[in-house]
């Protein structure tokens, strides 16, 4: 059973949602990219999971329990203390990275609610930590926002008075990818939000920004690994 919350208002702005996620029987996890980064409590101790690009299947065993923190896109800042990039599609262990070797000592999943040492102990840690940091780029809501409405790069750029240049650093920084990588993942994430409220999917195509059914297909599967059917129908298809 996956489960969200919302954060501490301290950290609104920065941190999406709290999460929980328990599985009561064997099954994979389809984890799709959505522009998020989170730090990961489970049964292969304490991560981060960097910015994906393409699916991550994961394989949860009955009784397993994992517990996260979601940063919106763009949101992390310098955070983690190395460039966002570094991390990209990968699962990095928390004692690795030394801005946050101190989240892994503790023990978050002794708590299921948000007013217990699950989120407690962590918010009140990351607070401390992004008031240590300097704030994410001011732009990155734009940058992704102007994407997410189906803007060019170019057009972005333009609207944003960058250059593309400028505008890539700006996102590979931000997001720990590229602008177009980035206008896929937001377009993906916005398609899949429409079908799941049962929009059809020549509506989805058209108002997600796909140049025809056929264009979302191809990029459904290169993001989700699957057709956007089965994905709906997955138990598994969370993205974190």
């Amino acid at each position: 059973m996956y489960r969200e919350w919302a954060p501490d208002p301290r950290l609104a702005g920065r941190v999406a949602c709290l999460w929980v996620n328990e599985s009561s029987s064997a099954a994979t996890q389809l984890v799709v990219p959505d522009g998020c980064v989170d730090l990961i409590w489970g049964p292969r101790g304490a991560q981060v999971a960097g910015p994906d690009t393409g699916p991550k299947p994961v394989r949860m065993m009955p009784g397993d329990r994992y517990a996260g923190v979601r940063f919106g896109p763009g949101a992390v800042g310098e955070l983690f203390g190395v460039p966002l990039d570094s991390l990209r599609d990968l699962r990095v262990p928390l004692s690795d990275l030394e801005s946050l070797s101190e989240l892994s000592d503790l023990e978050p999943l002794a708590g299921l609610r948000p007013s217990e040492p699950l989120f407690d102990g962590v918010q009140r840690a990351l607070v401390v930590r992004l008031r240590a940091t300097p704030e994410p780029d001011p732009s990155a809501p734009a940058i992704a926002e102007a994407l997410r409405a189906g803007r060019s790069v170019r057009e972005v750029a333009w609207e944003l008075g960058l250059g593309e240049r400028q505008l890539l650093r700006r996102s590979v920084r931000a997001f720990g990818y590229g602008p177009k990588v980035l206008q896929r993942v937001v377009r993906f994430q916005r398609a899949l939000g429409l079908a799941r409220r049962g929009v059809t999917v020549a509506e989805v195509a058209v108002l997600s920004g796909y140049a025809d059914q056929a264009h979302m297909a191809n990029e459904v599967r290169r993001l989700a690994g699957v057709p956007l059917k089965r994905l709906l129908d997955r138990s598994g298809g969370e993205s974190t």
